[in-house]
């Protein structure tokens, strides 16, 4: 039991207790963003600690749009939060909802702190509310609204909702101790003018309400138990706990919170990537670059790979940060068993086999997955002419490389043994053609076993090849500078993006769909890009590259 309890992080031991001691009988928790950009790799620690709370201790989960301020949200990112939540596998059932869902609510719980003699309305401007607030040190002084009887309050609160008053004019605050030596207890505020339209609520409401006051409501109402959130709430939790208690909710919720996610070398910030998206160095919110939760599923990440990761990540109360290298090795783990393999070239050279007969094809046998038997197999067409890597040929190689260069023999990957015979250049001295002679005897299968050669190359058939786009990404921060300059801008790897605008691809790969993934042999695994690839034009992302020197630090 003991070890049960050990294995357990410590948002679940907690919830043990209440559970034990009978605070509550039931688990639920909710996910609340706010609707104002795309969510990032972090939200979906958030997301995913929710749902897997609520699913583990066979609760309920909520997806809940924390929408309170309508100067920066759009419908368009609600869209899009919903889309990357199912995406994830968080499953909220029929439980969707709006903080504007419940505005009449909370309009009725500042009311009912009026008539309490817990709130009251205050005329002083936002820069005098901030100078009465006092500092870290130093006690704020009250306002002198402060007193203000209940009536006069109740009567300009509803001259404040019936759109008397201009924004800032006047806002409702929460009384409850300048001398706090927490200074969100300092009389917060808890309502303020705005005449703008809301996504949802349209022009129905000029004053909204602050996140602070509206947040422990949405949590109440929605019988939320265990309201899971970053650790900048920390400080906010005894207003939380102070509204739940002043509205005397009959089963108050209990805010928990816990480390965020940061990832070394990435940009999350909304204003950044804003900013990115404006000036047209990214093509949008999902450009693969980015750590987006679309971004991610554009380049070709799973979402098993992302709960993979945020699972090596685990739960904890510290804030560190986790290198972009651990994503990586979370997504290659996931789909080397998953994938075919395929054969692609990047960087063509046309190699002709001298003495393979003109015109003749033959179907060759290639497994798709050797570590996979389940994936089958596919016929690949073989004939007199190939493209192969560039790299793969050498006019005068270095030692131990073991590829093409004059006079060496190499396997051709499911075909023959061939051995380089001469070379092409043209008038600049770039080598064009490479010409083989293959050893009919040494087909891939075959059981031949007459000698052996130490290099294998992969090679796509000239005539049957496909075409296809080719983007290879890096980091779009410089990683050697790190991610912002002095100025505060931001540090840009000018070599984010690489376009290799005709690949040449094995045949197999015509029919792929946009999300489709591969590994191409030797060089990574790849995806088909759902946003620019077409009917005539297949355009492939790289995912991530074969290769990393992470490894996972030992238990």
């Amino acid at each position: 039991m003991e070890n049960e309890t050990t294995g357990k992080n410590f948002i679940e031991q907690m919830i043990d207790k209440d559970l034990a001691e009978g605070v509550y009988d039931t688990v639920h928790t909710r996910f609340p963003p706010e609707p104002n950009g795309y969510l990032h790799i972090g939200h979906a620690k958030a997301i995913l600690l929710n749902y897997g709370i609520a699913k583990k201790y066979g609760g309920k989960f909520n997806l809940r749009f924390d929408d309170t301020n309508p100067t920066k949200e759009k419908m368009e990112f609600v869209e899009s939060i919903k889309a990357d939540v199912q995406w994830l596998g968080a499953d909220w059932e029929d439980r969707l909802f709006f903080a504007s869902d419940y505005f009449e609510q909370m309009y009725e719980a500042a009311v009912k702190l009026i008539k309490k003699g817990k709130a009251y309305v205050c005329d002083l401007t936002a820069e005098e509310i901030r100078e009465y607030r006092g500092t870290l040190t130093e006690p704020g002084k009250d306002s002198p609204y402060r007193n203000r009887s209940v009536e006069e309050n109740l009567k300009l609160f509803e001259e404040m909702r019936a759109g008397k008053y201009a924004d800032g004019e006047k806002v409702l605050r929460a009384k409850i101790d300048m001398a706090s030596p927490n200074i969100n207890m300092r009389d917060p505020i808890i309502y303020r003018v705005a005449h703008m339209t809301h996504h949802n609520t349209g022009d129905k409401w000029c004053i909204y309400p602050m996140y602070d006051f509206a947040h422990p409501i949405e949590d109440a109402i929605e019988g939320i138990t265990h309201s899971l959130c970053t650790l900048e709430f920390e400080d906010h939790r005894p207003l939380y706990d102070w509204v739940v208690r002043e509205l005397e909710y009959p089963h108050p919720p209990r805010q928990i919170e816990f480390a965020k996610l940061y990832l070394t070398n990435v940009v999350t910030g909304k204003r950044y990537i804003k900013k990115l998206v404006e000036e047209g160095i990214v093509d949008g919110w999902d450009d693969p670059r980015l750590v987006s939760i679309a971004a991610l599923k554009r380049r070709g990440f799973t979402p098993e790979s992302i709960r993979m990761f945020v699972e090596l990540c685990g739960i904890s109360k510290s804030q560190s940060s986790v290198d972009y290298a651990m994503l990586e090795y979370c997504i290659r783990e996931d789909l080397k068993m998953k994938r075919p393999r395929m054969m692609a070239v990047l960087d063509p050279i046309k190699l002709v086999i001298d003495n393979y007969p003109e015109g003749q094809v033959e179907y060759l046998d290639a497994a798709n997955n050797l570590e996979n038997e389940e994936l089958g197999s596919r016929k690949i067409p073989f004939c007199r002419e190939l493209y192969i890597e560039r790299e793969d040929f050498m006019e005068e190689p270095p030692k131990k490389y073991f590829r093409l260069f004059p006079g060496n023999e190499v396997r051709l990957m499911h075909a023959y043994f061939v051995k380089c015979e001469s070379f092409v250049k043209d008038e600049t001295g770039k080598v064009i053609e490479v010409h083989c002679t293959y050893d009919p005897e040494t087909k891939a299968g075959s059981g031949f076993t007459g000698r052996k050669v130490k290099g294998t190359i992969h090679w796509v058939p000239a005539h049957y090849a496909i075409t296809a786009q080719v983007r290879l990404y890096e980091n779009i921060i410089d990683e050697e500078k790190g991610v912002y300059n002095e100025d505060g801008s931001l540090n840009l790897n000018p070599n984010s993006l690489t376009v290799v605008e005709n690949a040449y691809l094995e045949p197999g790969l015509a029919d792929a769909k946009p999300y489709d993934s591969f590994q191409f042999v030797r060089n990574g695994f790849y995806c088909v890009d759902a946003k620019d690839t077409t009917p005539e034009k297949l355009v492939f992302n790289r995912i991530v590259s074969l290769k990393s020197s992470f490894k996972l630090p030992k238990a």
